[in-house]
């Protein structure tokens, strides 16, 4: 028999960790991490040098300075899978003052997230830099193992459901625990490695960086995580020293 307090604890926790999984769920998948906004263009000239740059970004190799430089002048954003650029409908959008914009995304391939960085983007010969690579890696492999500890303790708990017991509810919030603390730590990844990117590869005069959506939904569900982690143990606990003083009473 479990206790009401209990019960409504466990529910309260799986309400937040659902919550939290769909955060991450959408966070991951989304491009909007990091957004740039870059000055209006004024001029033909300019306007064919930003053309040129759109199209190496969508249809020429993949380099880590050609796709930051687009990234920078063409109100770029970027996320975990994706790289995206704001992109006119119009080929004489630099004459209209509000042309209509739409958004151009481009994935990281599996080989792509793996990719060395360089100490200066773009020169190979620069050698490469290990922390914005290891830091790159990990923003990509940590929340893929926060979802899995995720399903992981969902499994545990579908199967506790099914022998109603509770017993394995303590390593469910361990679960949840680590969850969230991959979650922020893919966070911080991502952040430190966007601000080593900018020391060596400097923002463009009037082009604003800014956080964006998705990031901030990563932030979200971590602490949802942790509270739901800290609702199951408690849970596991109490009920546990409840039913070893219940044993006792009736042995005595």
């Amino acid at each position: 028999m479990v206790d009401n307090r209990y019960a409504t604890a466990l529910v309260i926790a799986c309400v937040l960790s659902i919550i939290a999984t769909v955060y991450l769920s959408v966070a991951v998948g989304t491009p909007h991490w990091y957004q740039y906004i870059s000055p209006p263009v004024y001029g033909e000239a300019n306007a064919s040098e930003l053309r040129a740059l759109q199209e190496e970004f969508m249809d020429g190799e993949f380099d880590e300075k050609t796709y930051s430089d687009s990234l920078f002048r063409l109100n770029g954003t970027v996320g975990l899978w994706w790289r995206c650029l704001q992109v006119p409908t119009d080929s004489h959008w630099y004459k209209e003052p509000d042309p209509k914009m739409v958004l151009d995304c481009v994935s990281f391939t599996l080989q792509q997230q793996f990719t060395p960085k360089y100490k200066e983007p773009g020169n190979h010969n620069s050698g490469e830099d290990l922390i914005r690579t290891y830091l790159w890696r990990c923003q990509f492999l940590l929340p893929l193992v926060s979802l899995g500890l995720v399903v992981l303790a969902g499994i545990i708990g579908f199967g506790a459901c099914l022998c109603h017991s509770l017993a394995p509810t303590l390593g469910i919030g361990v679960l949840h625990l680590l969850a969230g603390l991959c979650t922020l730590a893919t966070v911080c990844c991502y952040l430190a490695g966007m601000d080593l990117l900018h020391r060596v590869s400097m923002l463009p005069d009037r082009v604003d960086a800014s956080l964006g959506w998705s990031l901030y939904l990563a932030l979200i569900s971590s602490p949802l995580h942790m509270m739901a982690a800290a609702l199951l143990v408690w849970a596991a606990r109490s009920h546990s020293q409840n039913y070893y003083r219940m044993t006792a009473y009736r042995v005595a």
